[in-house]
């Protein structure tokens, strides 16, 4: 009769921790398999954000000496590219990525305002290459962002958030336009006059 009265308590409590470490393991393991994807979209990411990153001298070489007069937005673009080349971590990339991309779609207004700029084969050429870029570029943000919602979620949600507070799972940032890329610069086709 000892045995059985031992062996109830005994095989209860080896049953809640054997399920405790399920727990915990299938949570610690799904946030690593989330943290992954992540990791993975980023990479998918700059590929395609590199791709504009690489054809942005070109086009500014392209357009410059036709847009004396825009040097500013030319300053704008070059020094967001600058900014891109040297962020260090991933939330730095996002947010470098973001502003090089407002800059640039603001040159690309200008040069589209001013026909003999936009009538040069190789700027057509290179507008052309950038479109399809930006495509890429923004399908690579969505999906990063899905996968980061899905990321940030799992951080927050009980019990994954014992064991992300626990190993160091932290939120990550999303890709987000900077503010003001929604507004068109204006362009002055008649400077001077």
């Amino acid at each position: 009769m000892s045995k059985n009265k031992w062996f109830a308590p005994v095989a209860i409590t080896v049953g809640i921790v054997v399920l405790i470490v399920i727990v915990f393991t299938s949570s610690y393991n799904g946030l690593v398999n989330r943290e992954l994807k992540v990791d993975q979209s980023a990479a998918d990411l700059d590929v395609q954000l590199q791709r504009r990153f690489d054809l942005i001298p070109n086009l500014v070489k392209s357009v410059e000496g036709a847009l004396e007069q825009e040097r500013e937005i030319i300053g704008k673009v070059t020094e967001a590219r600058t900014k891109y080349a040297s962020a260090g971590t991933g939330d730095e990339r996002v947010a470098a990525a973001g502003e090089l991309e407002g800059a640039l779609s603001r040159l690309l207004v200008v040069v589209e305002n001013y026909p003999q700029v936009a009538s040069l084969q190789n700027v057509r050429d290179l507008q052309v290459q950038l479109e399809g870029t930006e495509n890429r570029v923004a399908q690579a943000r969505r999906s990063y962002n899905e996968t980061v919602t899905d990321f940030n979620s799992a951080v927050r949600r009980f019990p994954r958030s014992i064991v992300a507070a626990m190993f160091g799972f932290e939120k990550r940032a999303l890709f987000e336009a900077v503010s003001g890329a929604d507004v068109a610069p204006s362009v002055d086709l008649n400077p001077g006059g």
